[in-house]
């Protein structure tokens, strides 16, 4: 897939998630096979750009490129402000975000709420478009609620305004993430449209990436919360989409040097205090399919410091590459 002067291999992409894809997990994840990893949203409101949030959000130090931001809000004229900041610092794709559900977002008509007004979304997209010399693209939800699927519209829209890849999570916004994403309005799309276009929604195994692949005829495949304590998901569907044969799980030992360097990226990135507790709920994920998930969580989420939280998790993981029950104590 090409966006721009960029080839995006493998056609597997990291979904912007907000509280999720921080730069630790960016980075972790294109180490894993990731083709693209987009960021955090960050809002287009230019107070908020000098916050300990934000300036930890437009950190892209040693990303390896393309380096893909999200920007959201509702005004053109601060969207394009905002995509030319972020490009001043490190954006190599600018990415506008139409597909977020979260209450917060919406009320602000900003996110998937802009689906609403098909007249200010041209507007927003011409303004991005031509604020930057870099490509922009868009993610979009199939509409607001199952009366109002004008997705298509809206990729017509994006076409027309020089968009030049466009992310398709297969809900309306009144879904939220419940039920099951469909894909054939991706697939309307597709046929309609000559820019890539990008599956997005329940995408949780190298087979279903496949189908989806097949039943849209999509250029590639996002992945969002299928990655949350499994980041290897990506080199696993590439190796698929590649090779047609499955990777073999990783082993416990392996799944225990992947957690344990993303806990000390964590910690680095956002210093002992705050990165222990943000790692908490990656443990959470990563142990989330063990018999003693609960268990474990409730020990290792009382660890106050970073060195604490290693020990916990290591002894953890060991336990269970020895086969020997886990013995979870809490940190002293």
């Amino acid at each position: 897939m090409q966006i721009g002067p960029y080839r995006i291999e493998p056609r597997v992409v990291l979904a912007p998630m907000a509280g999720v894809t921080d730069k630790p997990f960016r980075l972790l994840c294109k180490r894993m096979g990731a083709g693209l990893a987009v960021s955090e949203m960050t809002i287009s409101d230019p107070r908020f750009w000098n916050t300990p949030k934000s300036l930890r959000r437009m950190d892209h130090v040693g990303e390896p490129d393309p380096v893909s931001v999200q920007i959201a809000g509702t005004e053109p004229r601060l969207l394009a402000e905002a995509a030319r900041y972020n490009v001043d610092h490190g954006a190599q794709i600018v990415d506008i975000n139409m597909g977020c559900p979260a209450k917060k977002v919406c009320n602000a008509w900003a996110g998937s709420a802009l689906m609403r007004d098909e007249a200010l979304v041209g507007r927003i997209l011409e303004a991005v478009v031509g604020a930057v010399d870099v490509p922009v693209t868009l993610k979009i939800r199939t509409g607001w609620d199952a009366d109002h699927r004008n997705a298509p519209a809206i990729a017509r829209i994006a076409q027309a305004a020089g968009i030049q890849a466009l992310t398709v999570h297969g809900r309306t916004r009144d879904q939220h993430y419940t039920g099951q994403a469909e894909y054939s309005t991706i697939a309307r799309i597709k046929a309609d449209v000559s820019m890539p276009v990008i599956a997005n929604g329940d995408i949780d195994s190298p087979q279903r990436a496949a189908q989806v692949l097949r039943d849209t005829g999509a250029d590639a495949v996002m992945i969002g919360r299928a990655a949350q304590g499994r980041p290897w998901i990506f080199g696993e569907v590439a190796h698929y989409l590649a090779t047609g044969q499955l990777l073999p799980p990783p082993g416990v030992g392996q799944v225990r040097d992947i957690l344990l360097a993303h806990l000390q990226a964590l910690h680095g990135f956002y210093g002992e205090e705050q990165g222990v507790r943000i790692a908490r709920k990656h443990l959470g994920w990563y142990a989330r399919d063990r018999a003693e998930n609960a268990a474990f969580r409730a020990v290792v989420n009382r660890a106050q410091t970073a060195q604490e939280q290693l020990a916990l998790t290591a002894a953890y993981f060991d336990a269970l590459e020895a086969g020997v029950p886990a013995a979870l104590h809490a940190a002293a």
